[in-house]
């Protein structure tokens, strides 16, 4: 690697992690920063699975008193995102990258016409109780098996789902999507690596930098508006998708 190379994976994993600690949308930068490095589609997908660990890690810590808060849920919907995420990345490993190659612009486009939807999809705060329902497990198992199998978008597709099935301000539902952000790539890791499709070299570079962004980015979400970043997260989303249907 070149080190203006080095450069680039080392920010894109700062800033992935921030991103990704504010709301979600790192998988963008860090897949669109490896594949810049010429890393096969499928190697690029694992390896950003890798990268953003730590920065789950990281914000999910500074947000344990939301989770505090909510552990009935987050022991429930944390089970289901474990067996979710187990799928989702078993499915990826199943396909060769032809076949996911060709799914990429598909996937990123929708992700991106979600994560840009974001702010109608935001869930509205409120001190009442939480809530637990049917509805909430199933949705974040499909969440979890696209988490496993692709990623982008996942944050804001838990948000979403957070804010119609269980009860709390912003805050305790964004700690609650960090934490179950965080068992999903877990998962995906070990399978991953047992697949032999991680990348290392890229991912030591940009690990601790997405650590460092995943923890700066909880005291951004709670300080500086986020619409920038949300609408550079879309601009390069939408920069990957029309990259990856030309050259399709």
């Amino acid at each position: 690697m070149t080190i203006p190379m080095i450069v680039l994976l080392a920010v894109a994993g700062f800033l992935s992690g921030a991103v990704n600690a504010i709301a979600g949308g790192g998988t963008f930068l860090t897949f669109g920063a490896m594949t810049l490095a010429g890393l096969p589609p499928i190697s690029a997908n694992a390896t950003s699975s890798i990268v953003q660990f730590p920065g789950y890690v990281t914000s999910t810590l500074a947000y344990r008193d939301e989770i505090s808060t909510h552990w009935r849920s987050c022991v429930v919907l944390g089970i289901v995102s474990i067996f979710g995420a187990l799928v989702g990345s078993l499915i990826l490993l199943s396909l060769d990258n032809p076949s996911f190659r060709a799914l990429v612009p598909w996937l990123l486009a929708a992700a991106t016409a979600i994560f840009a939807a974001g702010p109608w999809l935001k869930p509205k705060a409120t001190d009442e109780h939480e809530e637990k329902s049917v509805a909430s497990i199933i949705a974040q198992f499909l969440n979890a098996i696209y988490g496993g199998f692709f990623g982008a978008g996942m944050g804001i597709m838990m948000l979403a789902v957070l804010g119609l099935t269980t009860r709390g301000s912003y805050h305790q539902l964004n700690a609650m999507k960090n934490l179950f952000a965080m068992l999903i790539a877990a998962v995906a890791i070990v399978v991953f690596i047992s697949g032999g499709v991680v990348a290392w070299p890229q991912a030591l570079v940009m690990i601790p930098a997405g650590a460092a962004g995943g923890y700066s980015g909880v005291w951004m979400a709670r300080r500086v508006p986020q619409a920038v970043l949300r609408w550079c997260v879309v601009a390069v989303g939408t920069a990957l998708t029309i990259y990856y249907f030309v050259t399709a």
